[in-house]
């Protein structure tokens, strides 16, 4: 059963697997599973990573949703992690409250 489907779940965050090697496949596996893509979150996070390092175009980390619950593939390294999170951060609140039929007025 996935995360997404358990009652009450509203974000599931998955770390790693997004680049390019041969077990990279955490974007594959999120794809196959949610119901719409949100391209947004993870351009976004891909541009403030480009900010720090090149490598960061190598990153394939989707973000999508599946039975209301958002999901988001955030890179395995720990600096990058925080970095995307900080990105994240931000609108999750307000993108969990859209999912959820509400609007929590902070979008501009």
């Amino acid at each position: 059963r996935m995360n997404a489907d358990i009652p009450g779940v509203n974000l599931v965050i998955t770390t790693g697997g997004t680049g390019l090697g041969p077990r990279d496949n955490t974007p594959e596996a999120t794809r196959a599973v949610i119901e719409r893509e949100v391209p947004g979150i993870a351009e976004a996070m891909r541009a403030e990573s480009l900010k720090k390092t090149p490598t960061a175009m190598l990153s394939r980390g989707v973000c999508g949703v599946r039975s209301g619950a958002l999901i988001v593939n955030l890179p395995g390294s720990p600096a990058a992690v925080r970095e995307c999170f900080a990105v994240l951060r931000p609108v999750v609140s307000h993108a969990i409250a859209l999912l959820a039929g509400r609007d929590d007025g902070t979008h501009q």
